[in-house]
């Protein structure tokens, strides 16, 4: 995705407090943000029990959203992040060749929803026909009210778009400067209440699966680590099934959101690490073709794995 000159400067500006090279320097720099697996894998400190021995050690920055962590990520400036779906894929068409994937998590196509006032005249997705829609540029929103269109007989050229971060996208939206929002969890949880109302969850449209991405140096000169980093993950992984509600004190401390909300957010997804396969290269090759054809992206990337 083209970053604005402030963001991408933000994103190098934050890499640029992390070591600049781990392949001579033994640390690990994780790019996280704060409702995210990494975030656990920080909290329980898998990664520095199982690199302690080996005398290598692990570097975390917090990232305000997935662009931006893309951002250092394909610059090298970070070593493993994650984001959704749609985010390398934009990342990817804007500065191809700089991200590898490493694997997967299960689907979660409740997490996101395109949400409506409660009154709204607004009952079916064809509805959003000439309707101003607030979405965060890039995310993976972008990908679910595309294909949500797509299947009302709409394209996204047929709607009014406003590319807005969360914060400022639910302040328009309830003070009703907005139709609709297209919006993730915990964001989409917090923002239940008796004024709104779901219009469509992502369910039957897109899966919306989480993606572990690593930048292509360290890909190709680290793969000693790659066993180690997929273990602490799939170690966290297991670790928050079993813990939910220790997972939902956690994310509620971190984004500053209601616990109950939190563990709304949480009934929707599940945790489990997968590594790529040739089906979710496949997903994910389509996810691009689709992006291009609607002209918003440039190219299709291709999918880069460890395969």
């Amino acid at each position: 995705m083209n970053l604005t000159r402030r963001t991408a400067l933000a994103a190098i500006g934050a890499a640029a407090l992390l070591p600049r090279s781990p392949r001579a320097a033994s640390v690990i720099r994780i790019g996280y943000q704060r409702y995210s697996t990494l975030i656990l894998t920080k909290h329980l400190g898998l990664l520095e029990k199982a690199l302690a021995s080996k005398g290598v050690t692990v570097s975390w920055a917090e990232f305000v959203a997935g662009p931006q962590l893309l951002q250092a990520l394909a610059a090298g400036a970070i070593d493993l992040g994650q984001t959704g779906d749609a985010p390398p894929v934009f990342a990817e068409a804007s500065q191809p060749g700089g991200l590898v994937y490493l694997g997967y998590e299960p689907p979660a196509p409740d997490a996101e929803a395109i949400l409506v006032l409660k009154d709204s005249a607004i009952q079916k997705v064809s509805d959003l026909k000439g309707k101003h829609v607030a979405l965060n540029r890039g995310s993976n929103v972008h990908w679910f009210l595309l294909e949500a269109l797509r299947k009302a007989g709409l394209s996204i050229h047929d709607i009014h778009v406003s590319y807005l971060t969360p914060p400022a996208a639910r302040a328009a939206f309830e003070n009703g400067h907005l139709d609709a929002w297209a919006i993730w969890d915990p964001y989409l949880s917090s923002a239940l209440n008796d004024e709104t109302r779901i219009l469509t969850t992502a369910e039957d449209i897109v899966p919306n699966r989480e993606f572990f991405l690593l930048s292509k140096p360290f890909a190709e000169q680290r793969k000693d680590m790659i066993p180690v980093l997929s273990d602490a993950i799939a170690q966290t992984d297991v670790w928050a099934m079993a813990n939910k509600d220790a997972v939902a004190q956690i994310f509620a401390k971190e984004t500053g959101l209601a616990l109950d909300a939190v563990r709304h957010a949480l009934s929707t997804r599940h945790f489990g690490f997968h590594p790529m396969d040739s089906g979710m290269v496949a997903e994910q090759t389509h996810l691009a073709d689709s992006l291009q054809k609607a002209g918003l992206i440039p190219n299709a990337p291709a999918v880069s794995t460890l395969l």
